[in-house]
């Protein structure tokens, strides 16, 4: 990938997040935001106007800057690309904080090749946050100025800080894995979606520990920590940008102790 093509692709994904923020702002801890469960199941799955809304936004950006990119988000879908390139978006990953009035939710943008997500955006608009990495960048934006991200490294899971978004995680098996991993960590902490993935990439946090999650859910995530020298795989060890089961972890001695318990789930 040539120099002016990193230039572009990283200016297109500002310009989708910057589109998105204002947006999900407009709608942010006001009374009138419409909730809508998508569940089929009688379960809540929540989905806002504000989702809606964002994404078109982002795809908005994207018709105007990359029309000849693929795109994958979560409210609207697929649309077919041809140019070898796929947005993946997540207008509002933390619809339940978003709706809640709590600033932990953040909007996601990713673009990847056939290999997985080669740069990344976690942006925060409430907190004026923005975390990016990929293309030879590992960066946080914030009020305080723009400052290197850089995972904290390895240390023994006897020392590390833990989260997951639902004390719930998963099928009983999942649950059983993480409660064995969580036994062994120094702290646990719950709720935080893909801003735990932020805590992570800024050097707080040791591991994240999820399960049926999304493309839209962690390209971006994988992008970001992975530039700032971290490891996300699924609990296999394998590629996680498909989504499923996912371990993010700050350094190899996090991630293969971890590994080790969660691996057993068939």
């Amino acid at each position: 990938m040539s120099a002016f093509d990193g230039d572009a692709l990283r200016a297109t994904a500002h310009a989708v997040a910057g589109a998105a923020g204002c947006a999900a702002l407009s709608y942010f801890r006001r009374a009138t935001l419409g909730v809508e469960n998508k569940a089929p199941d009688g379960s809540f799955d929540p989905v806002t106007q504000a989702d809606r809304a964002v994404e078109a936004a982002m795809r908005s950006v994207l018709a105007d800057a990359r029309p000849k990119d693929a795109i994958l988000g979560e409210e609207d879908g697929e649309q077919v690309g041809v140019s070898g390139f796929t947005w993946v978006l997540d207008p509002i990953d933390g619809t339940r904080s978003f709706m809640s009035g709590v600033p932990t939710w953040g909007i996601l943008v990713a673009v990847s090749d056939d290999n997985g997500p080669v740069y990344g955006i976690i942006d925060q608009p409430y907190m004026g946050e923005r975390f990016a990495g990929g293309l030879g960048e590992a960066v946080l934006t914030g009020p305080r100025g723009t400052f290197p991200l850089h995972v904290c490294g390895d240390r023994p899971l006897a020392d590390s800080i833990l989260f997951t978004t639902f004390p719930e995680l998963g099928s009983p098996a999942e649950a059983k894995a993480f409660s064995d991993v969580a036994q062994r960590v120094r702290l646990t902490r719950y709720g935080l979606d893909c801003y735990a993935y932020a805590m992570l990439a800024l050097g707080q946090i040791d591991l994240v520990i999820e399960s049926g999650l999304h493309a839209y859910d962690i390209c971006a995530p994988i992008a970001v920590i992975e530039a700032a020298g971290g490891i996300v795989t699924d609990w296999q060890g394998r590629p996680a940008h498909a989504g499923g089961r996912v371990l993010a972890a700050a350094g190899r001695q996090q991630h293969e102790a971890a590994l080790s318990m969660l691996s057993r789930v068939a």
